[in-house]
């Protein structure tokens, strides 16, 4: 009997792996649960980036729901999403926010003059600390934020028209009818 221990040992082995790759096939590797979705949005005073006088919170963006877009002007991927945001981002149905994450704030305004700039209004993390709270892993990153100030969707990757069709405006409709 205890020449069977390493083979039931590697028969286990065997099945672990196999287990492993076959979850792995059947989920996105971008989806990463966030404990913050069904939460507040953390409290956040960060300064806006045409006008770093002025700040903007959490508080003054409760009321209506609103969608934030972490990009940088070093992110690669966030180039392959701005063309998305330009064409979709006013269709959405709600407010779309620029959160520029550890950037140059010279260097952000420029490749928002160079692409465009889909957002209503664009706040900086310079140093990324309220990133942190928001439990952002790069750069894109997508947020949906309801009237309430909780978080209701979360999407790491670029936002694709896919993704907006199939993930983004289901969301956005759910909160049409929670709403009183």
């Amino acid at each position: 009997m205890s020449r069977l221990v390493p083979f039931f040992a590697f028969l286990l082995l065997v099945a672990l792996f196999g287990f492993g790759i076959w979850w792995n096939t059947r989920h996105d590797q971008r989806e990463v649960p966030s404990p913050l979705i069904d939460k507040p949005a953390p409290a956040y005073a960060l300064p806006k980036l045409d006008d770093p006088a002025q700040t903007v919170t959490r508080e003054a963006m409760l009321g209506k729901p609103y969608l934030i877009n972490v990009f940088a002007s070093w992110c690669v991927a966030c180039g392959e999403e701005h063309p998305v945001l330009m064409s979709e981002g006013q269709r959405v149905g709600v407010p779309l926010v620029g959160y520029n994450y550890k950037d140059e704030p010279d260097e952000a305004k420029a490749w928002l003059e160079r692409h465009g700039n889909p957002y209503g209004l664009v706040i900086a993390d310079r140093e990324g600390r309220t990133a942190i709270d928001f439990g952002v892993y790069g750069a894109p990153e997508t947020f949906l934020v309801d009237a309430k100030g909780v978080i209701r969707y979360k999407r790491i990757g670029p936002l694709t028209p896919e993704v907006i069709e199939r993930e983004l405006k289901p969301a956005i409709a759910a909160l049409r009818k929670e709403a009183p």
